[in-house]
């Protein structure tokens, strides 16, 4: 085929692309926050992977294992300190924005910001207070990294509402940029300064780093975020209906507290169970194939507004058609972007140092459960936005006991390869799950293989 024949041949795809792209439908507008959020976490993938290279390389296995075990920890309890009200902002910010509530819009965003911050401080005060009377019961490497943890909790809450006040807005870059590509950058810059300047390549050194780099992104980013708030709802007053967001928010709260735990807790538990440098081994696969995970976080972001939006119209055609749509996106790129990372897994991991390379037998187990979980797509934030949080929920302790259960099960038995083979074990369960409780609740069949157009005879009957 000649250069002019392959031309004609992907000219025609590419230009329809592109006008896809540019169209102004709600459906293109999801397709460019999908296409943003994926190239963002592209480049956050490949800044995440090259700084823990650097960081294992720099610190050594044991460091590193404290480092990596300690912020798995903060950032979880950052996360859960928002109570889920990061995520309500984007249930509710579209329904507001399509009434014209401004008002609404004002006190939703300050509430949220306001409480996340406000929840932080006090899990952080109960930390120190935990760290000063039980400190004798913990390893004694621990204590410093966690005391410097704790200290960067509010400022995580409140980027995590920010994230979601700027991507209920469909400001995709602003939202995800801050925490994806600045904050892990400035923590490799601001350890790399430390250590050239005299420092140990410790764990507390880098935590530090983690310290000034989480406060520094959070402000630029509050900057930022109210200043096009502002611009674009104007400063008026402010209507606070804190009962009704909080009766959303808390389903979603353990929603996601779950989801955050099933993707985390084998991370957690390893560190219970094994020394540091068993933790740093384990991290390093499971963060390399995390690898493909960018996909499903990047489809997440650009579906869920839509499915907010779908719900607010009533159209139920619509949102079961977009839901096996969204399935699509996350399972054929998370199959391409797993298979490459396989095939490159012993070169990837031996970057972090000789002894990381016996993680690779992990990465085969992970990758099992996470095709497994991109076969359902961005399925429990389609239940979320649809109101149907408490089931959810329900799905979500479910496969969070399955994957506690089995790591505190296979650890003992098999050391790593129990972590991996329970992780993906639950994450194959949620799967599941997901996708009979979409099907029973709604009349929507979301798995990737689906007749994009078949509807159960329950989808006509159900209203959100």
């Amino acid at each position: 085929m000649t250069v002019l024949e392959a031309a004609e041949k992907w000219l025609p795809a590419g230009l329809r692309l592109v006008r896809a792209l540019r169209a102004e439908d709600d459906t293109a507008r999801a397709q460019r926050m999908a296409a943003i959020a994926f190239a963002v976490r592209i480049v956050s993938a490949a800044i995440a992977f090259v700084s823990q290279i650097i960081q294992a390389r720099l610190m050594g296995e044991f460091e590193y294992g404290i480092f990596v075990f300690v912020w798995v920890l903060v950032v979880l309890a950052g996360n859960f300190s928002c109570l889920g009200f990061h995520t309500a902002v984007i249930r509710f910010l579209p329904q507001y924005d399509q009434d014209k509530a401004d008002a609404e819009i004002r006190g939703l965003t300050s509430t949220a910001r306001l409480f996340a911050m406000t929840s932080a401080s006090i899990l952080a005060l109960g930390g120190i207070a935990a760290l000063h009377f039980f400190g004798n019961s913990i390893e004694h490497y621990y204590l410093v990294p966690l005391f410097l943890a704790v200290f960067a909790l509010p400022m995580i809450a409140l980027g995590d509402v920010l994230d979601g006040t700027a991507r209920a807005n469909r400001w995709a870059l602003l939202g995800l940029s801050p925490t994806y590509i600045v904050r892990p950058t400035l923590i490799l810059a601001i350890m790399l300064l430390a250590v050239s300047g005299g420092a140990p390549a410790t764990a507390v050194t880098a935590m530090q780093a983690a310290l000034a780099a989480t406060y520094l992104t959070t402000l630029g980013q509050f900057l930022l975020v109210d200043r096009r708030l502002v611009n674009r709802y104007a400063r008026g007053d402010r209507k606070i209906d804190f009962a009704g967001w909080f009766k959303v928010a808390l389903p979603i709260f353990f929603i996601e507290g779950f989801g955050f735990l099933l993707t985390n807790s084998d991370v957690i538990v390893v560190g219970l169970y094994l020394p540091p440098d068993q933790v740093a081994v384990y991290f390093a696969a499971a963060k390399t194939m995390a690898l493909m995970q960018f996909v499903f976080f990047a489809v997440k972001a650009g579906a869920t507004p839509r499915f907010s939006s779908l719900m607010a119209e009533g159209d139920r055609r619509g949102l079961s058609s977009f839901a096996g749509t969204a399935a699509r996106w996350s399972f054929w790129p998370s199959l391409a972007v797993g298979i490459v990372v396989l095939m490159l897994g012993d070169l990837l991991l031996g970057l972090f140092g000789s002894a990381f390379t016996a993680g690779y037998m992990l990465m085969v187990i992970l990758f099992a459960g996470n095709m497994a979980k991109a076969l359902v797509g961005p399925a429990e934030m389609l239940l979320t936005m649809a109101g149907r949080q408490q089931l959810c929920v329900a799905v979500y302790a479910v496969a969070l006991t399955c994957n506690i259960g089995l790591n505190i099960t296979l650890i003992p038995a098999w050391g790593l390869a129990g972590a991996a083979t329970a992780t993906a074990t639950a994450m194959a369960v949620e799967a599941v799950l997901l996708h009979i409780a979409v099907r029973r609740a709604l009349g929507i069949v979301v798995f990737a293989f689906a007749d994009p157009h078949a509807l159960t005879p329950r989808t006509e009957a159900v209203r959100p």
